[in-house]
């Protein structure tokens, strides 16, 4: 298959999801890991459909990823058994795998975990995929088929009430966002939420003037213009945790404290110097690997050796950190 092409089975959510959890066509990955500790503690010999998924799919993950535009409706995680597995866990693998096999009347072996690790996956001899813990039912009847259902079809107690728009999922319109002087919504329903989990709220306004000292005695070039005064006292302090793929980009956290950069003036110099604004640093982001300045406009900016804008506004610079949009 080309690197482009993409499954009949699939839809392009579920292609994207696929991809950014690490699958490309061709994949392969050894399977003793899985294969040996399953056949020694649990009794369990890996049947060729099952072989074939998972020297395919094998360790993908989407169970850690932070809910956004690419969030499956039922995170998954294909390793069907942990790496420390012994005779007890492995025990209670057989037991399980024995109810599930006799409630559906054939044999199934484990190709991973969904529901936040509450539901097993098995799969058949004839490459069939059910889902269960105790009890099983039909997931789909083949494996792509299944993995089309995991993203987009199958509805869990999923984090958040994401639907699908085009090729991704989203937050509904009517989730809510705060509204702005036009009456319009500053960001979008993702941002809101993200940001009130991280502390902001509506009208949420902090001191910059420690910021604004500390910052002048590590150099008496930091000079905070009102843009970067603005930013801070609505959103200084803030820190987002994320991880994932974004809309186009990575999804990574953020951190909103000017001290970040306190001792890299010369940094934000030669930053300023090229993007022919005087620029503030507000914070940082991707664990640390560029910061984020303000410039006198309101505009702000990303950069540690070359500097990008981001965004024209503070709330549209938010937007794209929190949904991964560069």
């Amino acid at each position: 298959m080309a690197s482009d092409e993409i499954p009949e089975e699939w839809s392009t959510l579920t292609y994207r999801v696929l991809r950014s959890a690490g699958w490309y066509p061709g994949r392969s990955v050894p399977l003793d890991r899985y294969e040996s500790p399953l056949k020694e503690f649990s009794g369990l010999e890996m049947p060729e459909a099952a072989r074939r998924f998972l020297g395919e799919f094998a360790g993908l993950s989407t169970s850690t990823w932070t809910p956004g535009p690419l969030m499956p409706q039922s995170p998954f995680r294909f390793d069907p058994c942990d790496a420390d597995m012994g005779r007890e866990l492995g025990a209670q693998v057989r037991d399980t795998f024995l109810r599930m096999s006799e409630s559906v009347g054939t044999p199934l072996y484990p190709i991973g975990r969904v529901d936040e690790g509450a539901n097993y996956l098995g799969m058949a001899a004839d490459s069939s995929v059910y889902i269960g813990n105790g009890g099983a039912e039909l997931l789909a009847r083949s494996a792509y088929g299944a993995l089309e259902m995991l993203a987009v079809e199958r509805r869990t107690e999923a984090p958040l009430p994401f639907v699908l728009v085009g090729d991704h999922l989203e937050l509904p319109p009517e989730f809510g966002a705060t509204h702005g002087p036009a009456g319009v919504p500053r960001w979008s329903p993702e941002t809101e939420r993200v940001l009130r989990l991280a502390g902001w709220r509506p009208g949420r306004v902090v001191s910059t003037e420690s910021w604004g000292r500390m910052m002048r005695e590590a150099d008496e070039g930091y000079v905070m213009h009102e843009a970067a005064r603005r930013f801070l006292s609505e959103f200084g302090g803030l820190e987002v945790h994320q991880r994932g793929p974004g809309v186009n980009a990575a999804r990574s956290p953020f951190r909103l404290d000017p001290l970040l950069a306190k001792w890299d003036f010369e940094i934000i110099e030669s930053l300023s110097e090229d993007a022919e604004s005087q620029l503030y640093p507000v914070g940082d982001c991707s664990q640390g690997n560029f910061y984020l300045t303000v410039a006198e406009d309101g505009a702000v900016y990303v950069g540690m050796d070359e500097i990008e804008l981001l965004a024209d506004s503070a709330d549209e610079a938010l937007d794209k950190l929190v949904r991964g949009i560069r």
